[in-house]
């Protein structure tokens, strides 16, 4: 399948873009774990193709972080990349081809920079204009030598500086992301919190992630609208004490299943809620 063809096909799919590598290329940037376990899933993988796929609906008030009100991405862009993946199959019946959207070993990131999509941004994240930073991405992993256009790695976005200085916890700096200290991450711990992380999700405005990063991005300042239906209806954008109360683990997903903050179930977002409500 050439390019062009593939170009189509991620189009017709609902990528805003696409890229490729080889698997040799991304390995060489990976943890030797995770080379092991790509090699599992699929014995011998020869190419890497990584897609972006907007979710921006508008920053209407509410509690939930604006990539977590739609549907579930997860299974969402894997079921758009199977469409691709069903095209590539009619192209090489006898070939292996994965989609996975965050939930394989590939670093889908890096995969995107590598390729040339988008810029990289201070706050770690993908940016590809007109849509800045909020999209989604996915990989597919082949067992295909696929014919892939020349690309050159992303530069570096202007370097502003505005992330780092908005992150609430200071997560952000020159040499990457601390992840312990990432409200995104600290609204999604299970368990008990120390007295600092209380403090930090108290003065946080949201129960389930973080835009504050985003937010300060000079290329999000007027971002381009998704037109995906998954990620424009339906959105939930407030969760309260009440719409919780009484949920089982089971409850809670039958209702909000669809919904990527419900992996983690209810207690994280009853634990958060409590938080600030006391202060």
């Amino acid at each position: 399948m050439t390019g062009i063809m593939l170009s189509k096909a991620f189009a017709a799919a609902g990528a805003a873009a696409w890229g490729g590598l080889p698997f040799s290329l991304l390995a060489e940037e990976m943890e030797e774990g995770a080379v092991e376990k790509a090699c599992t899933i699929c014995p011998n993988p020869r190419t890497v193709l990584v897609a972006a796929f907007p979710y921006y609906a508008g920053s209407t008030p509410g509690n939930l972080s604006l990539y977590a009100r739609g549907r579930d991405y997860h299974p969402v862009v894997t079921q758009r990349l199977q469409w691709v993946c069903d095209r590539l199959k009619e192209q090489y019946p006898q070939g292996l081809f994965l989609p996975a959207a965050d939930n394989s070993p590939l670093p889908e990131r890096q995969a995107a920079w590598q390729c040339g999509l988008g810029l990289r941004g201070n706050h770690g994240l993908v940016i590809l204009p007109p849509y800045g930073s909020y999209v989604f991405l996915g990989t597919i992993l082949p067992d295909v030598v696929l014919s892939l256009p020349d690309s050159t790695p992303s530069p570096d976005c202007m370097g502003c500086g505005k992330c780092l200085a908005a992150c609430p916890g200071k997560a952000l700096g020159e040499t990457g992301v601390e992840v312990s200290r990432c409200l995104s991450e600290l609204t999604q711990k299970k368990g008990e919190l120390t007295a600092e992380e209380e403090q930090l999700i108290k003065a946080h405005p949201l129960i389930w992630g973080c835009d504050c990063c985003q937010q300060a991005c000079p290329y999000n300042a007027h971002p381009a609208l998704t037109p995906l239906p998954e990620f424009r209806e339906g959105l939930i954008e407030y969760l309260n004490a009440a719409q919780l109360e009484g949920l089982t683990n089971r409850s809670f997903r039958e209702r909000y299943g669809e919904r990527a903050f419900a992996w983690r179930g209810p207690a994280p977002l009853r634990r958060n809620l409590s938080i600030q409500e006391k202060g």
